[in-house]
């Protein structure tokens, strides 16, 4: 196959940033590529064009917030200061918090009363920080909240986005929030959690009668285990949660639903090396086997130099003949860092060919690596051309 042949389609990247049925952009892919990077330099974008956006991370690192000189991101958005405004459009920023989305979905659909319980309960606390599972599902649950405060309050309210950016975890996992609808249903639906919310149905003995008789000497094993302190908290979290629990079924249901609209779009971010390509193409197939809007591949960090035409082998020759000459050490010194990242463009072209051919048909944007991080507004505005370059 030659090269022409590998050459993929090119993503429009402002096609998509000015297109007003676009109401969400998924930023997904493996760590440490530049997704939190690129999900700034998107919503800097957008805004600068003239559309409200907010950009929401789930990134640990707080990169974001740096970048766009906040001092920190917390879970309400913040609007971001120093935009060009001129077009008319807005940029806000938030970060995940996992524990607050969690209390505040409590706090919404629970009564006062049930929801202080709810709030106080050992095992609650426990699951809404670290139970497997909790982060991705309360992303989606905090995408959702977005979501509806801009359809309520887009036409003048003070939250006006007609854009969200979402910036997720790294690695595979940043794909689990697909599968969080079925994960809670089967959960909700699981025998375990029918035969905790026996209580709610049942009293006194009757009920011990009902939890003794199925579970049998696994409630004993788990006594010994985690304590029967703990096996209470458990069961009075489920006691609480269980008018609830339907709605988390539904929320996360609808969700999902949107995330498949057409009004959403997902990048996959990249950088030109045979993991990240592969876990690329892990992004890139699941996406397609789950029927979600896949917009394209973002190739972070490419490798680019200043005289193309002269290739590794020629340089790399020139050098060690002029360091017998002695007397040109600087222009051999040049000669040979230009040979290096020729040698470094062609293993990333050869490892990036492999994926376009693998995935002939998906749109690609390349970046170009940079001598630093992005740190500030500028820096994500340059990353933001690249991302554009119609070349």
């Amino acid at each position: 196959m030659t090269a022409a042949a590998l050459e993929p389609p090119l993503l429009d990247v402002d096609s998509l940033l000015d297109d007003m049925s676009t109401s969400i952009i998924v930023c997904c892919g493996s760590g440490g590529v530049g997704k939190t990077t690129t999900a700034a330099a998107l919503a800097l974008r957008a805004a600068e064009r003239g559309r409200r956006v907010v950009v929401l991370t789930i990134d640990p690192a707080r990169r974001l917030a740096q970048a766009m000189g906040l001092e920190a991101l917390d879970n309400t958005p913040r609007p971001v200061e120093g935009i060009d405004e001129s077009a008319g459009g807005s940029l806000d920023a938030m970060m995940l918090d996992m524990k607050r989305t969690f209390d505040e979905v409590v706090e919404a659909h629970a009564s006062p009363d049930r929801a202080a319980q709810i709030l106080a309960n050992p095992f609650y606390q426990a699951v809404s920080t670290s139970f497997s599972g909790t982060s991705e599902y309360m992303a989606m649950e905090k995408l959702g909240q977005l979501r509806a405060q801009a359809s309520v309050h887009g036409g003048s309210g003070e939250q006006p986005w007609d854009l969200i950016v979402v910036d997720t975890p790294p690695s595979r996992s940043a794909l689990d929030f697909l599968d969080a609808p079925r994960r809670l249903s089967s959960f909700l639906d699981g025998r375990f959690i029918r035969l905790l919310m026996a209580p709610a149905k049942a009293s006194g003995r009757a009920y011990m009668k009902v939890f003794t008789g199925a579970v049998g000497g696994v409630t004993s094993v788990m006594t010994r285990l985690l304590g029967a302190q703990v096996l209470q908290d458990v069961q009075t979290f489920v006691a609480a949660m269980d008018t609830m629990f339907g709605g988390f079924r539904e929320r996360a249901e609808a969700t999902y639903s949107m995330l498949a609209d057409a009004g959403t779009s997902f990048l996959v971010v990249a950088a030109p090396d045979p993991d990240s390509l592969r876990e690329a193409s892990y992004f890139v197939e699941r996406l397609s086997a789950e029927d979600m809007p896949l917009e394209g591949l973002v190739l972070n960090r490419v490798a680019t130099t200043a005289v193309p035409t002269l290739s590794a082998e020629r340089a790399l020759a020139a050098a060690e003949d002029l360091e017998e000459d002695g007397a040109h050490e600087v222009t051999a010194g040049l000669l040979r860092l230009h040979g290096a990242r020729m040698q470094r463009r062609a293993r990333e072209q050869s490892v990036a060919s492999r994926f376009f051919a693998a995935h002939p048909r998906v749109p690609v944007a390349q970046v170009p690596a940079r001598p630093g991080d992005v740190h500030d507004l500028d820096g994500l505005r340059s990353v933001g051309e690249d991302l554009a370059a119609r070349a």
